[in-house]
């Protein structure tokens, strides 16, 4: 009775969705479980706009934890509406839902799988890198055998990638971006994060009917 918005995140997936029916007030899902982060989504588009001067025909890496990855499973559905290309980066116990390359096929969105990010890294447009997140592994013992498998520094991108590409990370990191890349022209995740103020408070006002 107190509020005019509920902000949820919920370590179940559907929790968002199941309380948005029975709620009297409108609930905006802060990420449920590995399913989808939509907030943090809108403020990675924004991010990317800002800088790209675009949001059509990118060429865009997704790297990391793709399976339990909720931030990038709901970029992977927005970017649908874009024509992008897109480059699936990561081991093979942690690739992208077969539900959600099934979504792709349907809409006709070019993409591929790898399992290196240095191998189309010429090409890329905006490089989102995530962590591997020992929480949402069942068994440890994957989480062992993966983690630590893709670091970015200054070594194996400055050079080796287009001159406007950007890096995006939905925070916080680990040891999967070194530190040296933070003042490079390439490091926009902080900027990014920055940006969830602005983005957020325009979701706030557009349920509040403002």
């Amino acid at each position: 009775n107190y509020a005019d918005i509920i902000v949820m995140r919920h370590f179940l997936e559907g929790a968002a969705l199941y309380a948005a029916e029975v709620a009297p007030v409108p609930i905006v899902n802060a990420g449920d479980g590995s399913h989808m982060h939509p907030s943090q989504c809108l403020l990675d588009l924004y991010s990317i706009y800002k800088t790209q001067g675009t949001l059509d025909n990118l060429n865009i890496y997704l790297v990391g934890d793709l399976k339990y990855g909720r931030t990038v499973h709901s970029l992977v559905k927005a970017l649908t509406h874009f024509n992008p290309t897109i480059y699936f980066v990561s081991p093979k116990i942690l690739q992208m839902p077969t539900y959600l390359i099934d979504d792709l096929d349907k809409n006709n969105i070019k993409y591929e799988i790898l399992e290196d990010f240095r191998d189309c890294l010429d090409k890329i447009d905006v490089f989102y890198m995530t962590r591997i997140q020992k929480e949402r592994f069942p068994d440890v013992e994957d989480y062992q055998k993966v983690k630590g498998v893709y670091v970015i520094n200054k070594e194996n991108i400055l050079g080796k990638c287009k001159e406007d590409m950007i890096i995006l990370h939905p925070l916080p990191r680990v040891d999967e971006i070194s530190t040296d890349l933070d003042e490079t022209k390439h490091a926009l995740y902080f900027k990014q994060a920055k940006n969830g103020i602005p983005v957020r408070q325009a979701m706030m006002m557009k349920v509040l009917d403002k």
